[in-house]
C-alpha cells in the first residue's frame, strides 16, 4: 500500500544525521525528514528536535526517485499547532540583546539588526585605519 502525497501518518524515528531524520512508516517504508523540513526555526541540530525511536506526526511530500518518501515535521506543526514556538536564540544559541521583547522576530528586524550592527563595526574599523594613518608615515 503506498502513502498518499499530502496525507499524514505517524512513524518512528530509525536515525538520525546531520542532514535529516530517517523515519519507518507505518507501511514499512522508510522516509526523511531533511534538516530543513524538521522546524520552522534554524535548525543546526536534528537531535535538538526529534529523537531515535520516538514516534513522531510527519506529511509525506513526495515519493523520490530512490522509492524513498520525502517527509515533513514542520508542515505538520503548521496545521496542528500544539505548543508555543521555541523562544528565539539568535546566532550562536545567544538570547537576544537585552530590552528585545519580540521574543521571534521577523527576518526583516533581524536583517535590519544585522545591517545596523554591521555599518557600525565599519565604521570603527574605519577611524581605527584613518588613526593609524594620522601618525606621520605615509604609505
Amino acid at each position: 500500500m503506498a502513502l498518499e502525497v499530502g496525507s499524514i501518518v505517524e512513524g518512528t524515528v530509525t536515525g538520525i544525521t546531520n542532514f535529516g531524520a530517517f523515519v519507518e512508516l507505518p507501511d514499512g517504508h522508510t522516509g526523511l525528514v531533511h534538516i530543513s523540513e524538521v522546524a520552522d526555526v534554524f535548525v543546526t541540530d536534528v537531535r535538538q528536535h526529534v529523537q531515535e525511536r520516538s514516534v513522531i506526526r510527519v506529511k509525506v511530500l513526495k515519493l523520490n526517485d530512490k522509492g524513498k518518501y520525502d517527509l515533513s515535521i514542520k508542515q505538520v506543526a503548521r496545521l496542528e499547532p500544539t505548543a508555543p514556538p521555541p523562544a528565539f536564540r539568535g546566532p550562536r544559541g545567544k538570547r537576544p540583546r537585552q530590552g528585545d521583547h519580540s521574543g521571534n522576530p521577523h527576518f526583516e528586524e533581524m536583517l535590519q539588526r544585522w545591517k545596523k550592527d554591521s555599518d557600525e563595526r565599519q565604521l570603527d574599523v574605519k577611524r581605527h585605519n584613518e588613526g593609524k594613518r594620522g601618525r606621520g608615515r605615509s604609505r
